[in-house]
């Protein structure tokens, strides 16, 4: 770091220190904090051999009073200190700031005394689980006391400031579906979002994500509205020879550089918070593809790190949350609970990381954030998706984490209410989650293995399924750190190449160079696709063929998606209207596997056999893992026709941010960023030539087939390569993915509360 930054930081920190005021509100939170150190002082005291208290009460209280002028000062110093050291910096600190305050008054106060730093130390922790508990105790289990203090802080930095102008905050829960929010809102389970629908002040649009059903692939075009550069959570690219997953930092970031115009959804002035894209907005904190210091917004970590109702209460509630989820995962075992999954090792500290560290860290940034007045906020909270990949995506503890979310919705309102604007607040999903017994459960044998036995027993690699959970928590160190993703470099690739993501995956020939079209896989192995369409637990495979284009074979059938022509049985009856149009956008994509595997979808429940060992998985098609949500103020224009994937999302939000004011200039055109972008002229001319029908084709086909065949043709070229891409950032994608594929006939509108509940 140069020392012209360290100065900078440095003066801000200045600033920062005189902007601190002591008020009535901080003077009675001091007061309570005394009241409680009191009767934690005793206990801790009680218990460890070493720390004793020679003086009676009167010497707890002086220790008390001691420990919240000490603290205080501490605080503010971390206030310059968060600005130098940085976000993981600030945390680090914050354990230490425990231990120092604790030693430093049992130094200085009379009648007290410490054996060691080791022993302050521990008196501190103790003090600080000691602390938590009572004030869980006191507020029944609620968030008030952190809410408190939270309001507190925005009511002291904006009391000369009246909010005039108007901010949107988007809340994205991430992996809730459509159909699960309208029965938790007809059950009364979510009584802040709940409200909002009964009265009126919002309405429900459910949208359709399209294929792939995943985070990344739905913030791409949410955020940046390209569609055609993510096929999966993670995938093969043979050009470079490397699996991409896109929860690694530098992943992420080099998939922002080929989807970014430099006008994202948040490029105005906006704030990125715990996505995987940044949005092109300026500030990004904990973003996966832009993970940096925390700059000028260090007060935001600062709050949650330094109070004894941020980062201490929420270790406190970290460990309670872990117990419960070992607790939570026996009953099941204990219960015969079926479909289940294996829950433990790193899932246990995960969820502990999502439903209470990150959580509250997430308020406090967006907190921060309302603010500074960014006019625009976009935050990920990934609390339920996590809990229902392992428990389900509609069982208790799923369901408990989703009424912990609109906990968090009614705090995040009464926040918007002290804050630098009129926040108005957008409530969206990425995606939903689908249900079932996983391929291996089910078959035996792992889609690894059955691919290697039917390819003629070639080795087909994989990434460690458990790399990704253990990857979750990793890289949400290095995004709060700063730090480089240093993945070290790919091994030699297999010759068949196999990338699940939910009960999607790709299957890529790693020895024929460039996309193997049906016709290649028939020679190089000839019993490839016929064996998989047979499988019991795969529903489709999809190549491309040189003649036919893409092609979805099944058990007994098989359907052409650029005109609907199919022989046999249609193998894509059991997955809904949209899973031609689905299929066909997906094949357009880049990297895109050279098959494309679906997993089968149980009728009558709509179970699906995910390739992952996941109980509730999402990614490809089947179940509720398409039927998205956005909830968004009733008064503000209703999207019609119903939103079909991502990028028609982004068009709405844009829409709704021009209408209040909030982006100051007009979006790329977009035909000239997808001339831009195009493939090869070769590359270009092959995949059009799959996609696209004929002429006399495209005159004969009916209106039913009408939205699979009509494709993009700029957008089915897809973008320039990774390198190219890095060096040419403000040439992408278009803001709205290229010419965007026509929207289905059937008209979409709102639905209110009287619709809801009925």
């Amino acid at each position: 770091m140069t020392s012209s930054v360290i100065g900078q930081r440095v003066r801000f920190a200045g600033r920062m220190l005189r902007d601190w005021r002591l008020t009535v509100a901080w003077g009675k939170s001091l007061l309570r904090s005394g009241v409680t150190s009191v009767v934690v002082l005793a206990v801790t005291f009680w218990l460890l051999p070493g720390v004793t208290a020679t003086g009676g009460p009167w010497a707890l209280v002086e220790l008390a009073v001691l420990l919240a002028l000490i603290g205080t000062l501490m605080r503010l110093v971390l206030f310059g200190v968060a600005v130098v050291v940085g976000g993981l910096g600030v945390l680090l600190v914050g354990v230490l700031l425990q231990t120092a305050v604790m030693f430093t008054a049992l130094q200085v106060a009379e009648g007290v005394s410490v054996g060691s730093v080791i022993d302050a130390w521990v008196a501190s922790w103790t003090a600080a689980v000691l602390t938590a508990l009572v004030n869980w105790l006191a507020d029944a289990g609620s968030d008030d006391v952190f809410l408190g203090q939270t309001l507190r802080q925005m009511v002291r930095r904006n009391q000369d400031h009246r909010a005039t102008e108007p901010g949107v905050l988007f809340v994205q829960l991430d992996g809730l579906s459509a159909p699960l929010l309208s029965w938790a809102v007809k059950a009364g389970n979510l009584p802040n979002l709940g409200k909002w629908l009964r009265t009126g002040t919002h309405a429900l649009v459910p949208w359709h994500t399209g294929l792939p059903a995943t985070t990344p692939a739905s913030q791409a075009g949410i955020l940046h509205g390209s569609e055609s550069e993510v096929p999966a959570f993670r995938w093969y690219e043979k050009a470079t020879g490397r699996l991409v997953v896109t929860n690694r930092p530098k992943d992420a970031a080099d998939v922002e550089a080929r989807i970014s115009t430099g006008r994202g959804l948040l490029a105005d002035g906006g704030a990125s918070i715990s996505n995987v894209f940044s949005g092109d907005a300026p500030t990004s904190l904990l973003t996966f593809s832009n993970a940096g210091l925390p700059g000028r917004t260090a007060r935001g970590y600062l709050a949650f790190v330094a109070s004894p109702y941020g980062f201490a209460r929420a270790i406190v509630l970290s460990v309670g949350e872990m117990l419960k989820e070992i607790q939570q995962a026996r009953r099941q075992r204990f219960r015969n609970v079926y479909p289940r999954v294996p829950r433990t090792g790193a899932y246990v500290a995960l969820r502990a990381v999502t439903n209470v560290l990150l959580r509250d860290l997430n308020v406090s940034l967006i907190a921060e954030q309302m603010t500074r007045g960014a006019p625009a906020i976009f935050c990920d909270f990934v609390d339920y998706d996590e809990v229902a990949h392992h428990a389900g995506p509609l069982r208790p503890e799923a369901m408990q984490t989703l009424e912990g979310l609109d906990r968090v919705l009614g705090t995040l309102h009464r926040l918007a209410q002290v804050a630098g604007r009129r926040y108005e607040i957008v409530v969206l999903s990425d995606h939903g989650q689908s249900q079932g017994a996983t391929f291996s459960q089910r078959y035996g044998q792992t889609l690894e293995q059955v691919v290697a036995s039917i390819a003629g027993h070639v080795a087909a690699s994989t990434p460690d399924p458990n790399d990704d959970e253990r990857a979750r928590a990793h890289n949400l160190l290095l995004a709060v750190a700063g730090k480089p993703d240093r993945t070290t470099p790919p091994p030699p690739p297999a010759p068949v190449v196999t990338v699940a993501s939910g009960n999607l995956a790709m299957l890529y020939l790693t020895e024929h160079p460039g996309r193997a079209t049906v016709e290649d896989i028939g020679v190089a192995r000839p019993a490839l696709i016929q064996g998989l369409a047979e499988h019991p637990g795969i529903g489709l495979v999809v190549g491309l063929s040189a003649v036919d284009g893409p092609v979805a074979f099944g058990p007994a059938g098989r359907h052409r998606l650029r005109d609907g022509h199919v022989d046999g049985t249609d193998p894509l009856l059991p997955y809904g209207p949209h899973a031609a149009r689905d299929l066909l956008t997906h094949q357009a994509m880049t990297n895109v596997g050279d098959l494309v595997l679906i997993s089968r979808v149980d009728p009558g429940t709509d179970e699906v056999a995910a390739f992952e060992e996941l109980v509730g998985s999402h990614g490809g098609i089947g179940g509720w893992q398409t039927e998205a949500v956005l909830v968004h103020p009733a008064g503000w224009s209703t999207p019609a026709p119903t939103p079909t994937g991502p990028a028609a999302v982004h068009r709405q939000l844009v829409q709704w941010l021009t209408d209040l004011g909030l982006r100051t200039t007009p979006a790329p055109d977009a035909s000239t960023h997808a001339a831009a972008t195009a493939a090869p002229a070769n590359e270009a001319a092959d995949i059009k030539a799959a996609t696209v029908a004929p002429a006399n084709e495209a005159a004969t086909t009916g209106p039913a087939n009408e939205a699979a065949t009509t494709g993009p043709a700029n957008e089915a070229a897809t973008g320039a390569p990774a390198n190219e891409a890095a060096e040419n950032k403000a040439a992408t994608h278009a803001a709205d993915g290229g010419h965007p594929l026509p929207e289905p006939r059937d008209t979409g509108r709102s639905l209110h509360a009287a619709e809801i509940l009925d």
